[in-house]
């Protein structure tokens, strides 16, 4: 048996070679190399290059160039600013809670922007601001803050007044202008309180009119103002302007998914608010007209669907009523077979498709105004005239 650790058995081990001897020349080289990098180093640290001294060149601040005068659109920006941001106020909301044991306290609830409507404290925001809210706290552009008392509310136009004991000169009136000559691609400004930063202003243009958006109780918000200023949460109930600084709406509301402004943002028209607050200040909510007659929305699209037309059918007539006075007629049972009423498609020349749009058409009349309606009444369009009533809500 062969030993494996038998030295015989290794194979041969290979000749070392031999290891190579520098060439003279080439280390000469090397050291003319070294010394001309030594050179040239001395020679810089001789002229200062590398001293601390003249490190700090160019560290010194640069000349200020001297700016020209600003553009007219620029300065026109700046004293609408200046001019409404006293007007536009924060509001600070809360709520009260009953912990466990019973205790009840009062807790942050939102925050929005509004602003003065008049020397006597009143202050205008969006009804969505203090919707849930049992007491607000306003602060003025002095940065003063005073309790608010809640005045009136209008779910249906998202509006709502508050007033505030506050001085007088502290209170600056907004400029109040119209919505109903409004253009697309006029500009407009937004003065707001987003985020709970400081009064914050946005430029932008009328984007599109006549939009209807929906209030917080669901109904209809017609001849809204579309435009592409930042409207950003916490602008709610802040001033849209034009550029005179007047006011042409109340930021309302924004279409975006994530909450934040999308370039996509509705106001309240100032001919709806011009309209609705003062009956909020003098009765708390808004005096409906009325026209005595009794619809159903959801009835009515079903019906309407089912028929190809359009506008608000008229199920019942309240007696003594102004629908009762103009012989509106009800829908009733006949031998068996349902006979559909009137069907108002106009009022005052103006389409009517719903239910809805019935309602907040009304909005712009009050009681005792005479409207012209159009009714389709067995399959023909008569003119009815109604002197409208008074409902309270």
């Amino acid at each position: 048996m062969t030993n494996p650790f038998d030295p015989s058995s290794f194979p041969p081990v290979p000749p070392r070679r031999p290891v190579p001897r520098h060439n003279p020349a080439s280390v000469w080289l090397l050291v003319l190399v070294m010394l001309g990098c030594g050179a040239v180093v001395g020679y810089y640290v001789a002229r200062g290059v590398f001293n601390r001294e003249n490190a700090t060149v160019g560290a010194e601040a640069r000349p200020v160039t001297p700016r020209g005068d600003l553009s007219e659109f620029e300065k026109a920006n700046i004293k609408i600013f200046q001019n409404t941001n006293p007007s536009v106020v924060f509001i600070n909301t809360v709520t009260e809670r009953t912990d466990f044991y019973g205790d009840t306290s009062q807790v942050p609830e939102g925050s929005g922007s509004g602003f003065v409507w008049d020397k006597a404290g009143h202050i205008v925001t969006n009804f969505h601001v203090i919707r849930t809210a049992t007491g607000a706290q306003v602060t003025l552009w002095d940065h003063k803050a005073y309790s608010a008392q809640l005045v009136g509310r209008s779910p249906n136009n998202d509006l709502a007044v508050l007033k505030i004991d506050a001085p007088p000169e502290s209170l600056r009136p907004i400029l109040v202008g119209t919505s109903h000559d409004l253009q697309v691609g006029q500009l407009v400004f937004a003065i707001g309180d987003p985020f709970g930063l400081d009064q914050t202003l946005t430029t932008g243009i009328v984007s599109a009119l006549g939009r209807t958006i929906q209030s917080p109780s669901g109904a209809p918000i017609a001849n809204a103002i579309q435009t592409d200023a930042a409207i950003n949460p916490g602008n709610s109930g802040g001033p849209l302007l034009d550029s005179s600084g007047r006011l042409i709406g109340v930021n309302s509301a924004i279409l975006s998914p994530s909450g934040s402004s999308a370039g996509i943002g509705f106001a309240i028209p100032v001919d709806t608010v011009n309209r609705i607050v003062p009956q909020l200040i003098k009765n708390g909510k808004v005096n409906r007209p009325d026209l005595g007659a009794v619809f159903d929305e959801r009835l009515n699209q079903s019906i309407m669907a089912r028929l190809g037309i359009q506008g608000a059918l008229v199920l019942g007539v309240n007696e003594n009523s102004p629908a009762a006075a103009a012989g509106l007629k009800p829908t009733q049972r006949v031998e068996g077979q349902i006979v559909l009423g009137d069907v108002i498609d106009q009022i005052n020349g103006k389409d009517v498709r719903s239910v809805a749009e019935l309602n907040a058409m009304l909005e712009r009349y009050s009681a005792g105004d005479t409207v012209k309606l159009r009714v389709l009444r067995e399959g023909e369009h008569v003119e009815v005239p109604l002197t409208l009533g008074k409902e309270g809500r």
